[in-house]
C-alpha cells in the first residue's frame, strides 16, 4: 500500500494515463481487426457472386432455354467452404441451395433487396429459426440486363467472432501485463523523487528550528539538485550573515563605547571642577568631537534602516556635479591636509555636468567614497577625481594609490556589515548604503583594485535631461547639498584644483 502524498499521487496519475491510453488502443485495434476480418470476408464473397453472375450470363446466352436446369450446376461450380450457396428468384423464394435443405419462407433480407435492384450488396444478421450470426452477400443474375435469379452466400460468423474474442482476450492479458510494468516502474519513479524530498524536507525542519549547520547531502538531478543547492547556499548565507552581525554587534558596541567612555569621562572630571580655562575648553572640544562621532554613527544605521524598509525619500532636484565634488574636497580638506594627501579634479569640468537627484545624499555617496580613498591611501600621494559624460550618463571616479583590496574582499566590500578591517573603526554599512543611495538615482557603482596599487571607484549616473535642466546650467546642488558649506562656484572651484 502506498502512503498518501505526493508519491501515491504519482503512481496514480502514471497508472491513469497509461490504462487510458491502452484501453484507447485496444479499441481502436479491436475495431480495426474486426472490420479488417469482416471485409475480408466481405469481398471474398462478393468476388465470387461476380464471377458466378457473369459465368451464368454467357452460359444463359447461349442455352437460354435450359437456364434452370443449369441452377443446381452453378451451385456445385461457386460454392465455397463452410458457406451455403443460394439460388433465389425476384421474390426471394429459394429454387435451390448447396445444403439442400428446404427453406419454407422466402428471404427478404436488404441483401436480396439490393441484388433485385441490380447491385451486389452485404448483410449481416442473425439467421431467422437458428438465431446464428451470419453474412450474406448476394448478387444478381443477369441476362441481356434483365435480373433472372439471385445468388446468394451466406456465411457463418460464428469462428470468426470466437477468434475475435480471442484475440481480445489477448489483448486484455498484454495490458494488465503492461499496466503491473507501468505501476512497478511509477512506484519506482515516484520513491526516486520522494526520497530526495523527504530529505530535502527533514534537512530544512531542522533548519526551521534554528540549526544551520545540517546540509542536504546527495547529488540529486535537475531540480531537486537546484532545490537542494539552494537550500544548503541559504544555510550558508544565514551562517554568514549571523557572523557578520555577530561581528557588527561587537563592533558597533565597541565604537559606541568608546565615545561614550571619553564623553562620561570628561564630563565628570568637568564635574569636579578645578580646571583652568583651557582645559576645560579641551574638554568640552573633546565631548562635542565624541558626541558627532556618535550621531554619526546613529545616523549612519539610521540611513541604512530606511533603506532596508524603502522608506528613504529622495528630494530630487538638478544637481550638478562638478560642484558638488569640489563641495566635498572643502569638506575633506582638512583631513587630506594630515596625511599630505593631494585631491585633483579632472576631466570635463569647465562646463557644467548636470544630474537628476539629491543632491544632500549624492554628496553623502561622494564622501564616503573620498573618504575611504583618504583612509586607505599613502602619505603624500594624489587622489584623483576625474568627472566625464557619455550621451545619456555622467561618471564620476575615485582614483587612489592607497594599499588597494584583495580580489576575495573585493567581491564582498559592499556587503553590509562587511569590515575589510575590524579594528578601523566603522560599521561596515558604508559602502552598502552608498550602493543602495546610488542605485535609488537609477546609477551604478563598480569597483576595480588591486592589493597595494590602489582602488578606482566608478559611479555612473544618469544625466539630466535637456527639457529639464535650469536654464542658467548651475542646477542647484551647491545650495541644496549642505546649507553649512555654502560656498560659490567660482570659490570653489578656484579652491578646489588647489588641494
Amino acid at each position: 500500500m502506498i502512503k498518501k502524498g505526493i508519491g501515491r499521487q504519482i503512481v496514480m496519475h502514471y497508472f491513469i494515463v497509461v490504462f487510458v491510453t491502452l484501453l484507447l488502443v485496444e479499441v481502436i485495434f479491436m475495431f480495426a481487426i474486426r472490420s479488417y476480418y469482416y471485409n475480408s470476408i466481405s469481398t471474398h464473397l462478393e468476388n465470387y457472386a461476380a464471377w458466378a453472375s457473369d459465368y451464368f450470363q454467357k452460359y444463359v446466352k447461349q442455352n437460354e432455354e435450359d437456364e434452370l436446369s443449369y441452377l443446381p450446376d452453378m451451385i456445385q461450380t461457386f460454392k465455397l467452404v463452410n458457406t451455403e450457396v443460394e439460388i433465389v428468384n425476384g421474390d426471394g423464394v429459394v429454387l435451390t441451395n448447396s445444403t439442400d435443405f428446404q427453406v419454407d419462407r422466402p428471404v427478404q433480407t436488404s441483401d436480396v433487396v439490393q441484388a433485385r435492384a441490380g447491385n451486389i450488396s452485404k448483410w449481416i444478421g442473425r439467421q431467422p429459426g437458428t438465431g446464428e450470426l451470419v453474412m450474406a452477400v448476394s448478387s444478381p443474375l443477369k441476362v441481356n440486363g434483365t435480373n433472372k435469379f439471385i445468388i446468394r452466400y451466406v456465411t457463418s460468423l460464428e469462428l470468426v467472432n470466437e477468434k475475435l474474442m480471442n484475440i481480445t482476450l489477448l489483448s486484455i492479458v498484454v495490458g494488465v501485463i503492461v499496466l503491473a510494468v507501468v505501476l512497478l516502474f511509477s512506484m519506482g519513479l515516484a520513491n526516486s523523487i520522494v526520497k530526495p524530498i523527504n530529505n530535502i524536507q527533514a534537512v530544512s525542519s531542522q533548519m526551521a528550528k534554528g540549526n544551520f549547520d545540517v546540509r542536504v547531502k546527495g547529488d540529486y538531478a535537475y531540480e531537486l539538485g537546484e532545490l537542494a543547492a539552494t537550500l544548503n547556499f541559504m544555510a550558508q548565507e544565514i551562517v554568514r550573515s549571523n557572523q557578520i552581525k555577530d561581528d557588527f554587534i561587537s563592533s558597533i558596541s565597541h565604537e559606541l563605547r568608546t565615545p561614550l567612555t571619553g564623553i562620561k569621562g570628561w564630563s565628570e572630571t568637568l564635574t569636579m571642577g578645578g580646571f583652568d580655562k583651557e582645559e576645560t575648553e579641551i574638554g568640552m572640544k573633546i565631548i562635542s568631537k565624541e558626541t558627532d562621532r556618535l550621531i554619526g554613527l546613529v545616523e549612519e544605521m539610521l540611513d541604512f534602516s530606511k533603506l532596508q524598509q524603502n522608506e528613504m525619500k529622495l528630494v530630487i532636484g538638478s544637481v550638478n556635479i562638478t560642484e558638488l565634488l569640489q563641495e566635498i574636497m572643502l569638506n575633506v580638506w582638512a583631513k587630506a591636509e594630515q596625511k599630505q594627501i593631494h585631491l585633483k579634479l579632472e576631466g570635463e569640468t569647465e562646463q557644467p555636468v548636470m544630474v537628476s537627484g539629491d543632491a544632500n545624499r549624492l554628496k553623502q555617496v561622494f564622501l564616503n567614497i573620498v573618504d575611504n580613498a583618504i583612509k586607505f591611501s599613502h602619505e603624500n600621494s594624489i587622489i584623483y577625481l576625474l568627472v566625464s559624460k557619455a550621451e545619456e550618463t555622467a561618471a564620476i571616479s575615485v582614483k587612489d594609490t592607497g594599499i588597494g583590496i584583495s580580489e576575495e574582499n573585493l567581491r564582498r566590500v559592499k556587503d553590509r556589515f562587511f569590515q575589510v578591517n575590524h579594528q578601523g573603526g566603522g560599521t561596515g554599512l558604508g559602502l552598502a548604503i552608498t550602493q543602495q543611495l546610488v542605485e535609488l538615482h537609477k546609477g551604478t557603482i563598480n569597483m576595480e583594485s588591486e592589493l597595494g596599487t590602489g582602488t578606482t571607484v566608478q559611479v555612473t549616473l544618469p544625466l539630466m535631461k535637456a527639457d529639464s535642466e535650469h536654464p542658467d546650467g548651475s542646477g542647484d546642488s551647491a545650495g541644496s547639498a549642505d546649507a553649512d558649506n555654502i560656498v560659490s562656484a567660482e570659490e570653489s572651484a578656484r579652491a578646489a584644483k588647489d588641494i
